[in-house]
Order: structure tokens, then C-alpha cells, then sequence
């Protein structure tokens, strides 16, 4: 009996493994050696016998196993100590000179190759995801581990994400350490300050990940009319309202995220910036408008959280790119996104491609943007860049 829990490949299964993917999934195992739980730490291994890998098995998840290391090494929380250290040293250059600016991802899973492990920092504040049942089941370790390195007044867990069921586990959050957490926590993105909902909001409550492409769109609105979608509290909105737009309009669902998204312009002595706050479905809004914006945004939520939800997905993104060609002016701009990895470069640019003729609009891609520094990605895990978007001018 094998002293840790341990699979073998099929035959030619070990080469994404070779090339350094991170991820097994259970179609490539040929048998299983040892008693095998979800979150176990096991080795992988060709069918031939050579030693792949160690990593997180769970027997139950699409995905039996998650690489850790490539190398024969204890995986102990001294290593862990040492993989979010690296974590820390990149957001320490790479803040650098960023004064104002305290809200940030400082672990990002695969990409800090610690996969399913996030930690998001708002202020004093760590937020926690743990979204496979091998970080679950290091879960107190690792909030241990945060504390006394990086010194947070709470740590606070939001484990309430829907991927935890593929790995047999429910849905959490709550307080891990420290002082109980406001309602809102104010930070600050290059000037601008949010209150944001670490308990309910989107994600680990705020979208960290669009700050760089917020603070682009800021240099461009000056003069505009901004049409903002699915806006959710605002934060594209207060960027276009510090480049001092001609009006901005915002969209979303939730009364809750817009009125919120009101006391951002409040917050950030905006209250003068002509504006429109409408509650309702993107794709109806967009309907009724009448066309002359200058710039629109498009944020919606990932509409292909499955490989199976790829076709309704792209007929999604179509009809609202269709929608927002229909309501740009001539030299108008398009900020559009698609946050599924499901969802190619490739793929998301033929959907645009596709709604620019059906639009009868000629049109020029000024730029792709996609995730900032603090949301690195791991080569040779492109699953990890799920963030696309497409700058795009009408002529």
C-alpha cells in the first residue's frame, strides 16, 4: 500500500502535465492507489512510472487532481508560507509608488500557483476563498498563516461561490479572525473611493480586476456621454466622472447596487455630473434608448459558466455589442468584456466582429485589455485568463 494517496495516468495522459498544466481531470486516470479523500495531498504518475507531481486530489471533482509542485518536496504550511510570499513580493513592486491604492488581489490560485486559494485585500481586511477541498481543508492553517504575516484587523471568508459543489462542498462565509467587519468598507483606487460589500457584494465584493481598465477609460470621457451597463455599483461610472463626462447613464438590476453606485458620486464630490440611473435588464434598456453615445460600456456577468452554456453565451454577447453599435455615435467607443474562460480571444472577437456588420457599423479595435498585474496568470494555464476585453471605435 502506497504511504500517500496516489494515481497513475493512461498511457500518453501525462503530457499537459509535462508541459506544465496544473490540472487532471478524471477521464485521464487509470486507477487509483491508496485510500483516496477529497482533499488529500497524493502523487501523480505516468503509466510508465514516472513521478509527475504532487497536489490536491479529489475524487469527487471533474478535476481529481490539483498540482502543487512538480517537484519531490514536503507540502507542508511552510510551503505554503513560501508560495504567498512570492504572492506578497509582486504586489510589493508592483505597488510600488501606489499610494493610493489599498484594495487588491494578493493571491490569485493558479496564477500564484496555489490553485483554488484567492485572498483579496480591502483595506485592513483579507478576504479568503477557498474553493477546492484541499484548501478548504487548510482552511485554519491558512488564515494562521495570513495573520501573522501580513498583520489584517480580520480575515474574513467568502467560500459562498457555486464551483465549491463540484467539489462536494458547501457554500460558506463568516468572520475567521479578527474584528467583526463593517457593513462597508471604504478603500481607494488611484483617487477614487468605493464602499464595498465584503459580506454580499459581487465576487469578494468588488471587481477588482477592471481597476486598470477603469483608470483608461477615465483619460477618454472627458466631454462624453458615457452609457454604462450592468454597472453594479458604479466604479466604471466614477472614473468616467472624474474625466469630467457631458452625462453618464448607468444600468443594472439591483436598486441596492444603484443606489450604492449614487452614493458613489456623492463619496466622490461627483454630484454635480449630469447622470441617469436606470433599474431594469440590460438587453431591454438598450432597446428603448436612443442612440448618440459616445462611449458604452459593456460588464456584464459571465454568461458561460459552462462549457455547455458556450452557445447561448455567444448569442448573449452578440445581441448586446449588436445593441451597442446601434447607440454609438460616429467615432464613438466600445468597452466591451467577456469574464468566462469559456469565452476565447478568438471566439469573443468574431462575436463583435459578428454584431459590427449586423450593426452595419465599420469598426476599429483600438486595444485588448484583459486582467491587471495583481491577477497574474500561470503560461501554461490559460484557463486562468478569463477577463477579455475588446476597445473598439466606430467610424
Amino acid at each position: 500500500m502506497p504511504t500517500v494517496p496516489t494515481i497513475i495516468l493512461k498511457k500518453g495522459k501525462e503530457k499537459p502535465l509535462l508541459r506544465g498544466h496544473p490540472w487532471v481531470f478524471s477521464g485521464a486516470v487509470a486507477k487509483k492507489e491508496g485510500d483516496v479523500s477529497p482533499g488529500d495531498v497524493g502523487e501523480v504518475y505516468s503509466e510508465e512510472g514516472q513521478f509527475l507531481g504532487i497536489g490536491h486530489l479529489n475524487p469527487r471533482s471533474q478535476i481529481i487532481l490539483r498540482i502543487l509542485t512538480h517537484k519531490r518536496e514536503p507540502v507542508s504550511i511552510d510551503f505554503f508560507k513560501e508560495r504567498i510570499s512570492k504572492a506578497a513580493l509582486l504586489r510589493e513592486a508592483w505597488l510600488k509608488g501606489k499610494t493610493n491604492l489599498n484594495a487588491y488581489r494578493m493571491v490569485n490560485g493558479e496564477g500564484d500557483f496555489l490553485p483554488g486559494l484567492i485572498v483579496d485585500r480591502y483595506g485592513e481586511t483579507l478576504v479568503l476563498q477557498c474553493l477546492t477541498a484541499g484548501m478548504d481543508r487548510l482552511k485554519e492553517s491558512l488564515t494562521d498563516l495570513l495573520v501573522g504575516e501580513f498583520r489584517p484587523q480580520s480575515v474574513y471568508e467568502r467560500s459562498d461561490v457555486a464551483t465549491r459543489g463540484e467539489e462536494g462542498l458547501p457554500e460558506v462565509s463568516g468572520l475567521l479572525y479578527g474584528k467583526e467587519i463593517p457593513d462597508r468598507i471604504e478603500i481607494e483606487e488611484y483617487g477614487c473611493r468605493f464602499r464595498v460589500d465584503v459580506r454580499k457584494g459581487q465576487k469578494t465584493g468588488f471587481y477588482l480586476d477592471q481597476r486598470e481598465n477603469r483608470l483608461f477609460l477615465k483619460s477618454l470621457s472627458q466631454g462624453k456621454r458615457v452609457l454604462d451597463c450592468f454597472c453594479y455599483t458604479g466604479a466604471f461610472s466614477i472614473y468616467a466622472g472624474m474625466g469630467d463626462p457631458k452625462e453618464v447613464t448607468l444600468i443594472d438590476s439591483s436598486e441596492e447596487a444603484l443606489a450604492m453606485a449614487e452614493e458613489h458620486f456623492d463619496l466622490n464630490r461627483l454630484g454635480h455630473i449630469p447622470r441617469q440611473i436606470i433599474r431594469g435588464d440590460a438587453f431591454e434598456v438598450m432597446r428603448i434608448l436612443k442612440p448618440g453615445y459616445d462611449i458604452v460600456i459593456l460588464d456584464p456577468p459571465s454568461f458561460a459558466k459552462k462549457k455547455s452554456h458556450l452557445l447561448g453565451a455567444s448569442r448573449g454577447y452578440k445581441d448586446l455589442n449588436l445593441l451597442a453599435f446601434r447607440l454609438l455615435e460616429k467615432e464613438g467607443l466600445l468597452f466591451t468584456f467577456s469574464c468566462s474562460h469559456h469565452v476565447s480571444w478568438d471566439l469573443f472577437q468574431k462575436i463583435v466582429f459578428s454584431a459590427a456588420v449586423d450593426a452595419g457599423r465599420n469598426v476599429q479595435v483600438l486595444g485588448r485589455r484583459g486582467h491587471p498585474a495583481d491577477h497574474p496568470m500561470d503560461l501554461c494555464h490559460p484557463e486562468g485568463e478569463y477577463l477579455k476585453g475588446l476597445i473598439c471605435r466606430v467610424l
